[in-house]
C-alpha cells in the first residue's frame, strides 16, 4: 500500500511517527479517532507498511500470538484462525489504513537519521533519507513517536560458523528469504530452536526431501488450536463486534493465567508443557533430550504451534530434531561435535534477530546527544530527560499490540491534557539518581542478551518500572491520571510556538 500525494507537501506536523508498522499504523489510528484535528504523517522507510508482516517472507511465517489480542482493540479480528498466517495479518493492516484514512499520512522511502530537540522552539527536527537517491530531508514536529520496534531490519543474527565458506548448498537466513528458494525434494537443516525454526519446519517439510531441526539446546513448544471454536461460534451468533470484546477479554486472561503460573510454579508448568510435547509425539522420541529445555518456563518465550503441526512433521518422518553443537560446515553439510555429520543441500541459519534501539536513530536535546542506556524509561513509553518523545514497545509475555494500544491512548491523553493546559513541552524528570535500574526487557533469549545493553534502562520503583503486567498498565496508562510529579510541563518559550499554537485553534 502506497501513500496518497497530497496537494501541498508539508514539512510541519503536530507529530512524526516513525515507522508504518503495527506500531505505528496503531498510533496513526487511534491520533484519527481521538484527535481528528491533530496534523501527523507517518516516515516510513521502506516502500510499504506492514513492519515485520512485509519484510519476513519464508515460508508459513504467522503470528505467535492469538489474533483476537494481537489486533488492534479498535478493530474486530473476524478471520476464523486464531493464529494467523502472515499474509491474512497484512490484510487486517490495510484494511485498519483503509478504515481510518491513514494513507495519505504516510511518507514511503524515508529513513529517518537523527532528531534533535529544541526547547527554546518547542520543535522537533527530524532529517530522513530518502530511498533511491539519498537526498536529505527535514522535518519538524511538536512530537515524536517512534513506532520502530526493537530488531535490526537490515540483517539478522548469523553466529561466525567454522568452514562456511566450503559449503557447497545453498545458506539462508529468514530475514532475507529468496522469492526463488526451490526446497522441492531438497534435504533441509534448519539451525534454531525458537519460533522462526518451529514456523519453517512444518511449512518446508510437506515439498522438502527432509527437514532436520539442528538444535544447541531446547525450547519451550506448546501446542494450541489454529482456530478459536469459542471465538468462531460467538462471532456467528453476536456478530463480530460484540463477540470480538468478549474473545479479547478470554484471551488475555488465559494469556496472563499461563505466564503467571509460570512464574508461580515453574516446576509444575515444566513438567505439564513437557507432558503436552510427549503426549504428541511417538513413544519412542527422546523428548527428554530435544524437547526438555534448561530454563524454566517463559524465562525466554514459549514456542507456540498450532495444531501441534511441527510435531506431526516429526511423527510422520518428514522432520527430525538433532540437538548437538556445530564442530564445523563442510562441502556437504555440517559436521557436528558429536562427530556425526548431516548432509544438506540448504541450511537455513533460524539463529535469531540482532536488536536495535529506536531503529538507530541519533538523538539530540539543546545539543546535547543522547546517549539512550542514560536514560530511564517513563511508564515504558517516554525517556527521561527527553522531552515531547513517546515510544511504543510492545510485551514479551503476551500480544504485542496490546501495549500499542495503551501507549497510543495514553499518549493521546496526554496531548489532550498539554492543549486544555496550555503546555508546549513534556518532559519526564528523574529526581532520584540513586535508584536501582535494571534492563528494559528481562528474557533470557539470546537476542535480548546481545543486544539489550544498547537500549534504555527500566527503574524499580514509581512510573519507571517496565513490567510486562497487561494488567498493571491498564490501570496506570488508561485508567492512572496524566499529570505526575515525575512530568514536567513547561509553556511556550517563544513568540513563534505561541504564534504556531495560536494558529491552530
Amino acid at each position: 500500500m502506497r501513500s496518497t500525494p497530497a496537494a501541498t507537501v508539508s514539512t510541519h506536523f503536530d507529530v512524526l511517527i516513525i515507522g508504518a508498522g503495527i506500531s505505528g499504523i496503531g498510533a496513526a489510528c487511534h491520533l484519527k479517532m481521538r484527535r481528528p484535528g491533530t496534523s501527523f504523517a507517518i516516515l516510513e522507510g521502506r516502500d510499504s507498511i506492514g513492519g515485520t508482516w512485509s519484510l519476513f517472507r519464508y515460508p508459513g511465517i504467522r503470528s505467535d500470538s492469538d489474533m483476537p489480542s494481537f489486533g488492534f482493540g479498535f478493530k474486530p479480528w473476524t478471520h476464523r484462525k486464531a493464529i494467523a498466517d502472515g499474509h491474512i495479518i497484512m490484510d487486517y493492516l490495510q484494511q485498519a489504513v483503509a478504515e481510518n484514512d491513514v494513507a495519505e499520512h504516510i511518507r514511503f522511502g524515508y529513513r529517518v537519521l537523527g532528531a534533535e530537540f529544541s526547547s527554546a522552539d518547542g520543535l522537533w527536527t527530524v532529517t530522513a533519507q530518502r530511498s533511491g537517491t539519498g537526498e536529505l530531508t527535514e522535518f519538524t514536529a511538536r512530537f515524536l513517536f517512534s513506532g520502530t520496534g526493537y530488531y535490526d531490519y537490515e540483517s539478522g543474527f548469523t553466529p561466525e560458523f567454522v568452514g562456511v565458506e566450503d559449503f557447497g548448498g545453498t545458506l539462508v537466513h529468514p530475514q532475507h528469504w529468496p522469492e526463488d528458494l526451490d526446497y522441492t525434494g531438497k534435504r533441509v537443516v534448519v539451525i534454531g530452536s525458537g519460533a522462526t525454526a518451529v514456523t519453517l519446519i512444518p511449512s518446508m517439510a510437506a515439498e522438502a526431501g527432509h527437514v532436520t531441526m539442528l538444535q544447541r539446546s531446547p525450547s519451550y513448544v506448546f501446542s494450541i488450536p489454529a482456530e478459536d471454536a469459542i471465538a468462531n461460534t460467538l462471532n456467528t451468533v453476536l456478530g463480530h463486534e460484540r463477540a470480538y470484546r468478549i474473545v479479547r477479554r478470554k484471551n488475555i486472561m488465559l494469556n496472563r493465567g499461563l505466564f503467571k503460573a509460570c512464574m508461580r510454579a515453574p516446576k509444575l508448568m515444566r513438567t505439564l508443557l513437557i507432558a503436552n510435547v510427549r503426549r504428541q509425539l511417538p513413544r519412542h522420541f527422546d523428548v527428554d533430550t530435544h524437547f526438555t529445555p534448561r530454563y524454566n518456563p517463559w524465562e525466554q518465550r514459549l514456542c507456540m504451534v498450532p495444531n501441534g503441526d511441527l510435531f506431526k512433521a516429526i511423527s510422520s518422518g518428514q522432520a527430525s530434531v538433532v540437538t548437538d553443537r556445530i564442530e564445523r560446515f563442510t562441502e556437504t553439510g555440517i559436521r557436528l561435535e558429536s562427530g556425526r555429520e548431516l548432509a544438506a543441500d540448504i541450511v537455513v541459519t533460524a539463529t535469531g534477530l540482532n536488536m536495535s534501539a529506536l531503529g538507530k536513530i541519533t538523538i539530540v536535546v539543546d545539543g546535547r546527544p543522547v546517549h539512550l542506556p542514560d536514560t530511564t524509561v517513563y511508564k515504558a513509553m517516554m525517556l527521561s530527560g527527553v522531552p515531547n518523545f513517546a515510544f511504543a514497545m510492545g510485551y514479551t509475555n503476551i500480544s504485542w499490540t496490546l501495549k500499542v494500544d495503551l501507549v497510543c491512548e495514553h499518549f493521546c491523553r496526554l496531548l489532550d491534557h498539554m492543549d486544555s493546559q496550555g503546555h508546549a513541552i513534556v518532559e519526564p524528570v528523574l529526581d532520584d539518581p540513586d535508584m536501582e535500574r535494571v534492563p528494559l526487557l528481562d528474557l533470557s533469549s539470546g537476542y535480548i542478551q546481545r543486544g539489550i545493553a544498547a537500549f534504555p534502562q527500566a527503574g524499580t520503583s514509581g512510573p519507571w518500572t517496565a513490567e510486562m503486567s497487561y494488567e498493571a498498565d491498564v490501570e496506570r496508562l488508561r485508567a492512572g491520571p496524566v499529570e505526575d510529579p515525575a512530568l514536567k510541563f513547561t509553556s511556550p518559550r517563544s513568540s513563534v510556538l505561541a504564534g504556531q499554537r495560536e494558529g491552530r485553534r
